[in-house]
C-alpha cells in the first residue's frame, strides 16, 4: 500500500464541514447573472437584475465576487473589490449582460482566468484583468444590444493599460 501525500490525506476527511473542505473558491462570480429569486412585478427575472441593480442587491440565496472565497455553507463570503480611479463604482463584480442586453443572450464581458488550484483549495491562482481606463459599461451594452443574432458579440479590447490583478490563496 503507498503512503498517501498530504493533500490525498486532507481530501480523505470524511466530513465535508471540517478542515479543508471547509473554505473554497465557492463564491459565485456572477449571482445576478443566475435566476434563483424572481422579485420582478410580471415574472421576467432575467430582465428584472441588471449589473447596475446587482451593486444594490443583498442575495438571499447567495453571494458573489472576483476570486471569492468563503466556507462551504457561503456564511462567511471574502473577495477583493477593485477601483480603477476612473469608474464611478467600486468593481465588485464582473460585468455581464442580461439575456436582452447579448445578441448572444446572457454574457460576462470581462477578463479573468482561474489558473490553478488543489483539490482542497488549499493554493489557489486566479488572474483578473481590470482596464485602468474607464470601464466600458454602456458602451458594451449599447453595441451588443445593437447587433443581431449572426453577428458576433461585441467584446472588451484588450487595451493597454490593463492592470493585471493575481489572486493567490494559500493556506
Amino acid at each position: 500500500m503507498t503512503e498517501k501525500n498530504a493533500e490525498e490525506q486532507r481530501l480523505a476527511t470524511e466530513d465535508n464541514y471540517k478542515n479543508w473542505k471547509r473554505w473554497g473558491p465557492y463564491l459565485a462570480e456572477r449571482q445576478w447573472g443566475t435566476v434563483r429569486e424572481d422579485y420582478s412585478v410580471n415574472g421576467h427575472a432575467w430582465d428584472f437584475v441588471d449589473h447596475d441593480k446587482a451593486r444594490s442587491n443583498a442575495y438571499r440565496w447567495g453571494e458573489e465576487g472576483i476570486g471569492g472565497f468563503c466556507d462551504s455553507r457561503e456564511i462567511l463570503c471574502m473577495a477583493p473589490a477593485f477601483w480603477n480611479g476612473k469608474d464611478t463604482i467600486l468593481k465588485e463584480r464582473l460585468f455581464g449582460l442580461t439575456n436582452g442586453e447579448g445578441n448572444h443572450g446572457e454574457d460576462v464581458k470581462e477578463l479573468y482566468f482561474h489558473q490553478v488550484s488543489t483539490p482542497t483549495h488549499s493554493y489557489n491562482k486566479y488572474l483578473y484583468k481590470y482596464p485602468q481606463k474607464k470601464f466600458p459599461y454602456a458602451d458594451l451594452v449599447k453595441k451588443n444590444k445593437s447587433r443581431n443574432r449572426e453577428q458576433p458579440e461585441y467584446e472588451i479590447r484588450i487595451q493597454r493599460p490593463l492592470r493585471t490583478i493575481l489572486i493567490l490563496i494559500a493556506l
